[in-house]
């Protein structure tokens, strides 16, 4: 861990990013990505210094109450927060100024916070993002080591839904040859369903490899499923995006599943209502 100063903590789009690097060791995380300028080792988390008395004092000068997000870049719950308490300083900041939430984590550390969700909620709206890949517990100790399994975020969702916060659940990235499976889908889709979801992001059944992320995947291939190195080489040569043979059956569950059940699954309708303020059941 070291600490980094910062001028801003809240982007002209309104999310916030208080890391710069990550210790869950997820095999395919794209946040390894070179364009991203993380210039430090990737798990030495690089912590954005006096990051709550910069996000209140930019939270202060906003005109209009908005939908603040977080989780996008860094997970807001890595191990660090537990020690440091950053994330929940600064949603504590979001609550008291009237802001919404919308966080995204893949951790049931997540739990803690409940209590600052209710109240946002009460006044705004929050919404809990859950990422979740692989139904396969043991095939997510391998992709995503150092993070709840899926089954503990099955059960934070589960636990939010009681509370009556809202949920959205990232499918994604489903790895070619790995996780690309119908039984895998429809074991997440039936966690969405009993877990009442309001959507699920999905953005086609694959995912992204680019310089920086591809590299350290491949070397976890090379750990974890010898010989399917060669075969993504084969396939996908230096492509950004790595498209599953299965994409066109899954999506077709996907999506006949989440009509079925009346969840909504096309991204620029979760997107809105992820973006979309509301304040006592009114639109802003």
């Amino acid at each position: 861990m070291h600490y980094a100063d910062f001028k801003t903590i809240l982007s002209p789009k309104n999310g916030i990013n208080l890391y710069r690097g990550c210790a869950h060791g997820c095999i395919y995380c794209d946040s390894r990505s070179e364009c991203y300028q993380i210039l430090h080792d990737f798990e030495d988390i690089e912590v954005k210094r006096n990051a709550p008395a910069i996000l209140e004092a930019q939270l202060r000068r906003r005109r209009k109450p908005c939908m603040v997000s977080t989780g996008a870049m860094c997970d807001p719950y890595i191990p660090l927060e537990n020690e440091l308490q950053s994330t929940r300083q600064c949603i504590k900041l979001v609550e008291k100024y009237g802001f919404g939430l919308a966080i995204l984590t893949k951790s049931a550390r997540i739990m803690r916070d409940l209590d600052v969700f209710i109240a946002i909620n009460s006044k705004t709206k929050c919404v809990v993002q859950m990422t979740m890949t692989t139904f396969d517990e043991c095939l997510c100790r391998i992709i995503e080591p150092n993070v709840s399994t899926t089954l503990e975020r099955f059960k934070v969702l589960e636990c939010m839904r009681d509370a009556k916060i809202p949920t959205v659940v990232w499918l994604c990235p489903i790895l070619p040859f790995i996780n690309d499976t119908e039984e895998n889908l429809l074991g997440l889709l039936d966690y969405c369903i009993k877990a009442k979801v309001q959507g699920i992001l999905c953005f086609g059944f694959g995912m992204t490899l680019r310089k920086g992320n591809r590299e350290y995947f491949y070397e976890q291939l090379d750990r974890f499923f010898p010989d399917l190195k060669h075969k993504y080489e084969q396939k996908f040569g230096d492509s950004y995006f790595c498209n599953s043979p299965n994409s066109k059956r899954l999506m077709g569950i996907f999506e006949s599943v989440c009509k079925e059940h009346q969840i909504m699954y096309q991204p620029a309708t979760v997107f809105e209502y992820l973006n979309t303020m509301e304040v006592k059941g009114r639109l802003l």
